[in-house]
């Protein structure tokens, strides 16, 4: 299994649409890709109250290519997008990481 981490730095005040759009949106239009979240975290104490964290779990690369750009071509995709932006950018920054576990990892 791979992990995939992002963080989607917000401009500020914009942290409660992104949550709003992955909430009644993303979510479910990865569900019908085969994606699988792993959780979503904000900060609670500590830097970056801006910032959505969260955790995809894929089979392979292949799985992750194959997958998300699918999601990403997805017509309900582009439009929950466009419609979450009428007021102006969510998302000042995106960074992603794939990870594998480690033989010692609780989570495989």
């Amino acid at each position: 299994m791979i992990y995939e981490y992002r963080i989607y730095r917000c401009l500020p005040g914009r942290l409660p649409a992104l949550l709003k759009r992955f909430e009644n949106h993303t979510v479910k239009i990865w569900e019908k890709h085969g994606i699988k979240q792993a959780g979503f975290w904000t900060v609670l104490v500590g830097d970056g109250n801006h910032d959505l964290h969260y955790f995809l779990a894929w089979e392979s690369l292949a799985d992750r290519e194959k997958k998300w750009a699918s999601f990403q071509a997805d017509p309900a995709w582009i439009s929950a997008r466009a419609d979450s932006e009428r007021d102006g950018p969510i998302v000042a920054n995106i960074t992603s990481s794939l990870m594998t576990p480690t033989a010692f990892s609780s989570v495989k």
